[in-house]
């Protein structure tokens, strides 16, 4: 089950990921960002555990 601490909504994300909250929209846009779905009409959400994941490919991915 989720709870509601498991649950961010974009400006958390970029808090998290230190990265503009337009930067994160934009990724959603494109197709390049973590893992997204809607809440109600208007709210974008994401599951913490789908931005931690990937995160950790983005490291796996480009670690050099």
């Amino acid at each position: 089950m989720i709870n509601e601490a498991e649950i961010w909504f974009t400006t958390q994300v970029a808090e998290y990921l230190k990265t503009p909250a337009t930067t994160i929209r934009w990724w959603r846009h494109v197709g390049q960002g973590p893992k997204s779905f809607k809440l109600g009409a208007r709210k974008v959400a994401y599951l913490r555990r789908d931005v931690e994941a990937w995160l950790e490919e983005q490291y796996t991915s480009q670690a050099v």
